[in-house]
């Protein structure tokens, strides 16, 4: 039983005695058979440094034990799991979250203030539980973001440092990880829990930042007269009152283009206000049908044969001939123009054909006997 000196009777009265923690889905881990040991006012909270029932089990197989780091009310007031720290809902470090949803958590670090926070606190939630509790609206980069399935990898055991210095003897019974470590001058190798907690100084929570900042974004086109936004991927069953029943929240809609042969649609807003703010708010996170959804901005057709007219005036253009390269060839004469290998055209002399007169055969004596003039008919003897 841990017991703090800075707490007295009062606080004493008002330590955390709970049944079950409150943890993530990765962190229970996939086993459906779990087994816990519970022990009650075992540790000091890394947070608030108040006594609280400390809850120790394995997730699985070849897998480190586990246990609860802070209380169940700091937990609370940040919706972060006991063990790992991360946001319940999204599974994000607080610092992703926070800095997504625009919060500001006004908690305060000295040891007295502290103290007296949390026990203010602690009615609160027990009136937000009778209230049915709070929620807070969902931000397109959490959506993105948001871990869908449990990350068991996380479980893993440490790596043995005996083996990385060559010296462990368990050979494969050893229960930590045999494998090189990290770099150690890495920054996801200094972590701790209050930075974690608070969202500062959190190198997971900036990795995943810069990763989210280097997402692609769709860009608006430069012509302000498009209000049309062009939506992809539709199922066979999607019908044009589906499409207006979502794209109608953003703004006033002027005709709906349903091409079902090639499942997309062409969504025509009144304003272009209208537009983008229907592009931004369903750019890779809408989805109907249970399919997720293409948005693009339209193309107008007027630009496209500007671009058409631009490259014919293109090819007209003759370019100037960069100084220092010697001139071009001259062209080939007429006659050499379709002849392949440019040689000269011979005229060829016509010679009579002279006449050779036809022998007379003899006819075979069973044949009967036809007289063959010696000389063509129109000749003279």
């Amino acid at each position: 039983m841990s017991l703090s000196k800075t707490t007295n009777t009062y606080n004493r009265q008002n330590w955390e005695d709970s049944d079950f923690p409150i943890v993530c889905e990765t962190c229970l881990g996939d086993s459906p058979y779990l087994r816990m040991a519970k022990e009650k006012y075992g540790k000091e909270c890394e947070v608030c440094a108040r006594p609280f029932t400390v809850f120790r089990w394995c997730p699985g197989a070849r897998m480190r034990f586990k246990k609860t780091e802070i209380c169940q009310t700091c937990a609370r007031l940040r919706n972060a799991c006991q063990t790992c720290l991360l946001d319940l809902e999204y599974g994000l470090p607080l610092q992703v979250r926070d800095a997504a949803l625009k919060i500001k958590e006004q908690i305060p670090k000295s040891d007295v203030n502290k103290e007296y926070f949390v026990q203010n606190m602690d009615s609160e939630l027990a009136k937000m539980d009778e209230a049915g509790g709070k929620c807070q609206n969902a931000s397109d980069v959490l959506a993105k973001m948001a871990r869908k399935a449990p990350y068991y990898e996380r479980n893993r055991p440490h790596i043995c440092s005996f083996w990385v210095k060559g010296e462990c003897r368990r050979g494969e019974e050893c229960p930590y990880r045999h494998e090189r470590p990290t770099d150690p001058e890495d920054p996801l190798s200094n972590q701790n829990f209050k930075d974690r907690y608070y969202g500062v100084n959190d190198p997971v929570a900036e990795k995943m930042m810069n990763r989210a900042s280097e997402m692609p974004k769709l860009e608006k086109p430069e012509d302000q007269t498009i209000t049309t936004l062009y939506v992809g991927n539709l199922n066979d069953i999607t019908t044009e009152k589906d499409l207006r029943d979502v794209f109608y929240q953003y703004g006033e809609i002027r005709n709906i283009t349903h091409v079902a042969h090639q499942n997309c649609a062409f969504i025509q807003y009144t304003t272009r206000a209208a537009a983008e703010i229907a592009a931004e708010s369903t750019y890779g996170r809408l989805t109907l049908g249970g399919q997720k959804l293409n948005v693009r901005w339209g193309h107008a057709q007027a630009r496209k044969d500007k671009e058409t007219t631009s490259l014919a005036a293109m090819k007209e253009i003759k370019m100037k001939p960069t100084p220092g390269l010697p001139a071009p060839l001259p062209p080939l004469p007429t006659e050499l123009q379709n002849n392949f290998f440019n040689i000269a055209p011979q005229s060829v002399p016509v010679v009579a054909t002279p006449y050779i007169p036809v022998m007379p055969t003899i006819p075979h004596p069973s044949m009967p006997y036809i007289s063959t003039p010696l000389y063509p008919p129109g000749t003279s003897k």
